[in-house]
């Protein structure tokens, strides 16, 4: 005879506290083994750091935190060093003119619209460098079409959060060796 059936139920109530804990702290977004420290930690390198970001990024909910206060000028022209972008070339897959970002400040604070989607372009890249384990690698593959994209380039999905998450979906693809 088989196992008996568990409901969710039970599992919950025969689960040790250490085990509850892991899982308050997953549902947070912290420190998933493996993917989730490195993610995390590459999103602050990718925009300057604990210094940059005056915060030091732990868990997801930090990045909800850094998003909602703003991100600082400097950070934005972080992300466009790494990704060896003109301003321009991110301002353009930003809710927000080259020109506005020219008048900002290095210390000025963009929305908290404009800071999220920088964020989740901090998230493509340290996730691409990960996987490709070569910036340069990656930098070159987000400039090349790809069949999975119907042959747009991922840099030209970056404008919105669905090609945001498409491009880490196919990273995501890319890193477990399935490719299409």
């Amino acid at each position: 005879m088989g196992k008996p059936k568990r409901d969710a139920d039970s599992v919950i109530r025969t689960s040790r506290p250490v085990a509850k804990a892991k899982r308050d702290k997953r549902a947070a977004g912290a420190l998933v083994p493996g993917r989730a420290k490195a993610g995390l930690f590459g999103i602050s390198e990718v925009l300057g750091g604990e210094k940059v970001l005056h915060k030091r990024i732990e868990n997801r909910l930090d990045l909800i935190e850094v998003a909602s206060k703003g991100l600082t000028k400097l950070a934005f022209l972080n992300l466009a060093k790494f990704l060896q972008f003109s301003t321009k070339q991110l301002a353009d897959v930003l809710p927000i003119t080259d020109r506005t970002i020219q008048r900002y400040g290095e210390k000025a604070h963009f929305s908290p619209v404009v800071s999220d989607h920088i964020l989740q372009i901090a998230e493509v890249s340290a996730k691409g460098t990960e996987v490709f384990k070569d910036k340069g690698k990656f930098i070159l593959w987000m400039s090349h079409p790809c069949v999975s994209f119907a042959n747009k380039t991922p840099k030209s999905l970056l404008k919105s959060k669905f090609g945001v998450d498409m491009i880490l979906d196919e990273l995501g693809r890319i890193e477990h060796g399935v490719f299409s």
